[in-house]
């Protein structure tokens, strides 16, 4: 059993067959297959649309006990209107998601860049009222919220103080890149150009790695992040770390290439299972 979680964006993608999948594989077995490699998913699908009630059932049946579904809040929760007035429909959400049980670990609020620090207030209340309990993972964008000043300070200092861990994303290899491909481009208009935030306000730190395309690029991003998960680890955290990748195409792959070079730094720590799914890149 891993120390710490590990996955992508998603699990279903079919680009992934013949690599992570077998090259015949559904899609309906898209995500046993995935459960059998890694341990965590990031919840994005819930961002843009509620599951059916159906779907959640199927997932509970094939998700891994143990597996942690990092589930986003709706898009309408965490885009729209004041927090404070979204902590009913939030904990509809929390109700539609309760098929799943403990695997909703922790919850994923991201906010727009608009989100700024007059609506701290907001945040505050929202993290208190949160029902159920739940472990909080918050994602800002704003840029004071970078800025190494009293803003990011007081950002900090109420997640700290209530519990909710602050997502690490770092797209700095994403923005790296200088090819010009569509799915480099569509990547750069969507992700957030901000600097990397390293943080554990609790147990369960966050990150979130917004790759290059060519997987060796990531080296040197991939570095630091590193000795920080394995610190975490030694600590007696449980970090989640995912891959991303402008397309996502290549994510199963960054994935493991971090997991192997972690592996170096904390002998004892158990290799990925092989997917089954055809001959894996040499990552090392």
């Amino acid at each position: 059993m891993l120390p710490y979680f590990l996955g992508c964006p998603s699990w279903n993608e079919p680009a992934w067959r013949g690599s992570l999948y077998p090259a015949g594989l559904a899609s309906r077995d898209f995500l046993p297959a995935y459960g059998r490699v890694f341990n965590a998913v990031e919840g994005n699908t819930t961002f843009y649309a509620r599951p059916a009630a159906a779907t959640l059932a199927r997932w509970a049946q094939l998700m891994p006990a143990g597996f942690h579904f990092c589930a986003k809040l709706p898009r309408d929760i965490s885009h729209e209107g004041d927090l404070r007035a979204n902590l009913a429909a939030a904990g509809e959400f929390l109700d539609l998601l309760a098929p799943l049980g403990a695997r909703v670990m922790p919850l994923w609020l991201q906010l727009p860049a608009s989100f700024g620090p007059p609506r701290l207030g907001e945040l505050a209340a929202f993290v208190e009222g949160l029902p159920g309990g739940r472990s909080l993972a918050v994602e800002v964008r704003h840029p004071a919220f970078f800025a190494r000043g009293d803003e990011e300070k007081a950002l900090n200092r109420l997640l700290l103080g209530r519990g909710a861990e602050r997502i690490c994303l770092d797209s700095r290899p994403l923005f790296s890149c200088t090819a010009r491909t569509p799915a480099v481009l569509h990547a750069q208009s969507k992700k957030p150009r901000v600097p990397p935030r390293p943080a554990a306000f609790t147990a369960f730190p966050q990150v979130r790695f917004i790759g290059h395309p060519q997987l060796e690029a990531n080296d040197a991003f991939l570095a630091p992040w590193l000795d920080k998960v394995a610190g975490w680890i030694e600590e007696g955290r449980t970090p989640h770390v995912f891959l991303h990748t402008p397309d996502n195409h290549l994510a199963p792959e960054l994935a493991r290439r971090f997991h192997e070079r972690l592996m170096a730094r904390l002998p004892g720590l158990p290799a990925l299972p092989d997917s089954g799914g055809g001959e894996q890149l040499d990552l090392l």
